[in-house]
């Protein structure tokens, strides 16, 4: 794997989350080469930013995007984090 990438670990879980609301934390730490718990830190932080909103049902949780959530970075902020998402998950 190489050292760097283009994108964040938390842009990876997007994308996660983007392609399957109902994934689990554990399929998102494999997918994205991180822990768990790691995976676990991140969705906490994209559903405290408002870009995920959680929802608990039964047992597991399932995830819904705010897509029309701004970019964080001041470079970037003219755009919503679904343009991203758009371009970057697979085409059904």
């Amino acid at each position: 794997m190489p050292s760097w990438t283009f994108l964040t670990n938390h842009a990876h879980v997007l994308l996660c989350i983007a392609n399957d609301s109902n994934v689990r934390l554990r399929d998102i730490a494999e997918r994205v080469g991180i822990t768990e718990r790691a995976a676990q830190r991140i969705v906490g932080e994209l559903v405290e930013a408002g870009y995920v909103d959680r929802v608990r049902e039964g047992r597991r949780n399932s995830y819904r995007l705010n897509a029309e959530r701004p970019l964080r970075h001041p470079l970037e902020e003219d755009h919503a984090v679904g343009e991203v998402l758009a371009v970057l998950s697979p085409r059904r």
